[in-house]
This record gives C-alpha cells, structure tokens and sequence, in this order.
C-alpha cells in the first residue's frame, strides 16, 4: 500500500492522524536537521501501522514535508 504523508514538525503532540485512505498527518517534535524528522516519522508509522521497520519504507520526499511512503500489506 503506499501512503501520502503531510507533515507537521516541533508539533507539541506527536502522533499519525487519518484523513483519507491512503492521505495521514503526521506530528513529531524533532526538527528536520540531519534526518532526524525523518526517523522519527518512519518510527511513527510503523508504530502506527504495527509493521517492523522494514515494512515501512519512504519513497519519495526525503526533503519535503509531503512524504508517500510504501507499507507492505503481508506481515513477516
């Protein structure tokens, strides 16, 4: 499944909001300062999606606060 993820930085609550089916709000505190937003959103997602690391990949986005990611649907 792939995702389009808007974010939201140095938010006083982190979390992962649903707004469509496949369109999340994420929230996290960390700044985007050596990838550290970055982690933490994929941390986010995969806690929030209940998948391992590697089933939650960023696809595109790296430097832009509309993120699409890729979730592997099957677990392992």
């Amino acid at each position: 499944m792939k995702i389009t993820v808007q974010v939201k930085l140095k938010s006083k609550k982190e979390g992962v909001e649903k707004v469509r089916e496949t369109l999340y709000i994420v929230r996290c505190h960390e700044p985007p300062i050596d990838g550290k937003a970055n982690k933490k959103i994929h941390s986010l997602l995969c806690h929030y999606f209940k998948k391992s690391k590697s089933q939650v990949r960023l696809l595109h986005g790296h430097k832009s606060k509309i993120k699409f990611f890729e979730i592997d649907e099957e677990k392992k």
